[in-house]
């Protein structure tokens, strides 16, 4: 008989154990790090994407947890999560003592595929690869990088919301990062463009993947490549948007709508933008079909 779930009967509740240890030894190492990074970077308005994507993570591996223990129920652990275990410690000593946070939270990624390997097995690690990917997301990246990478996708962006209000007929010029309609200026920040928003796009858009996990190879693959484009998209929407309400009803009220609604915008928009292109995407491939089936042949 198959078991659905590790907690029905006392063998399984004696193995779930074993992981007490496991779970203590990780919050004594990482608690620290969550502090700082609430106190710290995730607390800005660049990085709060930061704790969404560790409880969605969180979230994936508890979804999977029940597929992953029957799957290694008859699997032993392996050797090689040893290796990955020795390098997640380096990497968190090395990113502790040096504080250099891409490292220090890039190494419980290392270290939770070592002990899934070390535990369960080669089987448990693949029931939970895509929880340890999705984690890559909220690592923060070097300043410097980021800066880099920023400045031509905001002067992109910029480029593509005056090109399009201009288009509209509305009265507006731009230099570099800056919009201006009307009487106002409007500095196209960081957080509105940047690589960080990207970065937090790009995961709605596999997370949404991930959830819905269609059948056709193509479908799977084209929405992929689109997640760039939507999420560049979004990011135009979003500030054409906070430029409207600046140039209809003041400075005050596109402030306001800065701070608390324009995240909600830019995510709502990019869900939208995906659920559209995977219809249309659907749609082409249902005519695909259609038009290869023997019947569509007669």
């Amino acid at each position: 008989m198959a078991i659905d779930s590790p907690f029905l009967t006392q063998r399984d509740d004696a193995r779930w154990l074993v992981w007490l240890p496991i779970v203590a030894g990780l919050l004594a190492l990482y608690l620290p790090t969550l502090v700082d990074l609430f106190q710290g970077i995730w607390s800005s308005d660049e990085q709060k994407h930061g704790p969404i994507v560790l409880g969605i993570a969180c979230w994936l591996a508890w979804r999977k947890w029940p597929a992953m223990w029957q799957a290694s129920e008859h699997s032993r652990g392996s050797l090689a999560g040893w290796p990955l275990f020795l390098i997640g410690l380096a990497l968190y000593a090395v990113g502790r003592s040096q504080d250099i946070q891409l490292v220090e939270v890039g190494s419980v990624i290392w270290l939770l595929a070592a002990i899934l390997l070390l535990t369960r097995g080669p089987q448990a690690l693949k029931a939970q690869w895509f929880a340890l990917f999705f984690m890559l997301f909220m690592i923060p990246l070097p300043g410097a990088f980021v800066d880099t990478v920023t400045m031509p996708m905001k002067m992109a962006v910029s480029y593509a919301a005056e090109q399009v209000l201009f288009w509209l007929g509305y009265p507006i010029a731009r230099s570099g990062v800056i919009l201006q309609i009307g009487q106002y200026k409007l500095l196209v920040a960081d957080a509105c463009a940047g690589l960080h928003t990207l970065f937090t796009l790009e995961a709605l858009g596999l997370l949404y993947l991930n959830v819905v996990r269609h059948d056709s190879l193509f479908r799977n693959v084209a929405l992929a490549c689109c997640i760039v484009p939507i999420s560049f998209t979004a990011n135009v929407i979003r500030v054409m948007v906070l430029t409207l309400i600046t140039y209809h009803f003041g400075d005050e009220a596109g402030q306001g709508f800065l701070h608390g609604f324009a995240g909600m915008v830019l995510f709502l928009t990019a869900l939208l933008l995906i659920i559209g292109v995977d219809s249309l995407l659907h749609a082409a491939t249902r005519r695909h079909r259609q038009a290869d089936s023997p019947l569509a042949r007669r």
